[in-house]
């Protein structure tokens, strides 16, 4: 008897096991068939199309890098102007900007491995912060940009903000009214002796 319960329920298993089988094979070849007649185009195809414009776009922008790098090398005297440091120094002040801290010092450790400046680094990092109003934040060539015009030229000042300091003098002097004078910053206080 327990013979004839272990045949019927092999038997059982293995026909389960076969219905199974043809039914996941039926699977596969549907959805096989199905995607190749659906109008996907295949990988190949779409990355072939593609290369020629990625590849125009490549070349722009390590052409832009190269006359950037040349451009930095030819004004500015000294490290600050090699290709690595402003490589890496524009790469610094970019983080910096975007509140990457940590980033920004593990690349700051590679940037005084060269023997880069640390004093460029923060001249142009002042530099951008007074561009700080005319930077798109969801456009990223406008940081770019600005980074570099700043690694460039660090004493940069905003248009706005030079016009604006020179136009309050003029008006002053036209009214004839004098201006008042800035008030002095409080002394410091000395600072007691230590206790002994």
């Amino acid at each position: 008897m327990r013979q004839r319960v272990f045949e019927s329920r092999n038997a059982v298993l293995r026909q389960f096991a076969a219905t199974l089988a043809v039914s996941c094979l039926l699977v596969f070849a549907g959805f096989s068939g199905a995607s190749a007649q659906s109008g996907t185009p295949a990988p190949d195809q779409g990355k072939a199309a593609a290369q020629p414009a990625d590849a125009a776009k490549d070349a722009a922008q390590n052409q832009r890098r190269t006359d950037e790098f040349a451009e930095a090398a030819q004004v500015i005297n000294g490290p600050a102007g090699n290709p690595e440091c402003v490589w890496l120094g524009r790469r610094v002040v970019r983080l910096m900007w975007r509140d990457d801290l940590d980033t920004a010092f593990r690349h700051l450790d590679l940037y005084d491995r060269f023997g880069c400046p640390g004093g460029h680094i923060q001249a142009a990092f002042r530099c951008l912060t007074r561009f700080g109003g005319q930077i798109d934040p969801k456009v990223a060539e406008t940081l770019d940009s600005r980074v570099h015009a700043c690694w460039i030229n660090p004493a940069a000042q905003p248009q706005q903000a030079a016009a604006a300091a020179s136009q309050p003098a003029a008006p002053a002097a036209n009214n004839g009214q004098p201006q008042p004078a800035a008030s002095p910053s409080p002394a410091a206080s000395p600072t007691p002796a230590p206790q002994k």
